[in-house]
């Protein structure tokens, strides 16, 4: 893709230390027309037992990976998650990563770095578009500490929208009935303040969102909320922050996983 890099889309990189210190060590380098490549992560290094992690690509699927030690070396089972539960993130092509320059800054990513829970990323580049097909295929997903709906960017169309978040809401809550399940709305556009008609949009989907959640609480719902994505970019330099005026660069995705973080926590831990 021209507005990602290779790194993003078909590398892996990786992160060392132990949970909630992970801190980055290195990405894949590689001829970007090869099919399969090999990379050194790290070495010479004192011996030492190190908790690490590996993000794969953002975009490309991988048919093999192999994974290379030091003669000697030993694995053990990796540290545990402070529970079974899974948080589950459905959305668009900005959930699913586009357009980081490596895996690891996927907001998701940088989430579960911070966070000991598996997250599970569901993000469809383009086609994050809430079919009730696609709500009741999630609502299978054992254990679940959290549904995060976030496919505003792909809704279609504010009248299509307004057809699909309500259903996509009901069929899982016939599964999962107290279930957190968050409801973000999308992130701005970095030329709204050139181009009003993307403004009027978002704030017509933002409030549709913000009424539909306060009347499924008022309804009894106590386990729904939402959260206004319009301010995880921040409000004076918001533009700085995307690819095309859409997709997160790695500032935008820091921004968003910082601004949902405690959120998160308050809903998970």
């Amino acid at each position: 893709m021209p507005h990602m890099p290779a790194t993003g889309q078909c590398g892996v990189d990786c992160y060392i230390g132990p949970p909630g210190e992970m801190e980055f060590c290195n990405t894949t380098k590689y001829e970007t027309h090869l099919t399969e490549y090999e990379s050194v992560m790290f070495k010479d290094w004192s011996p030492a037992m190190r908790n690490v992690v590996l993000n794969l690509p953002l975009y490309q699927g991988v048919v093999e990976l192999w994974i290379g030690l030091e003669k000697g070396s030993s694995i053990i089972a990796p540290s545990a998650y402070a529970s079974n539960k899974k948080v589950i993130v459905y959305g668009t092509s900005i959930t699913q990563g586009g357009c980081a320059t490596r895996p690891g800054m996927a907001y998701t990513n940088i989430l579960s770095r911070r966070i000991p829970l598996e997250f599970i990323n569901l993000g469809f580049s383009g086609s994050g578009k809430g079919e009730p097909e696609v709500a009741e295929v999630i609502s299978q997903i054992e254990e679940p500490a959290c549904l995060v709906l976030d496919y505003e960017a792909n809704c279609v169309s504010t009248e299509l929208f307004q057809k699909t978040l309500p259903e996509f809401i009901r069929i899982y809550r016939t599964v999962h009935p107290k279930t957190p399940i968050l409801v973000v709305s999308r992130i701005r556009y970095s030329r709204e303040n050139m181009t009003p008609h993307l403004i009027e949009a978002r704030l017509e989907r933002k409030q549709f969102q913000q009424s539909l959640v306060a009347e499924l609480r008022n309804n009894g719902d106590e386990h729904i909320f939402f959260f206004d994505g319009s301010v995880l970019l921040g409000k004076e330099d918001f533009h700085e922050c995307t690819v095309d005026g859409s997709h997160p660069t790695d500032l935008g995705f820091l921004r968003m996983a910082e601004g949902l973080e405690p959120v998160f926590k308050t809903l998970l831990l």
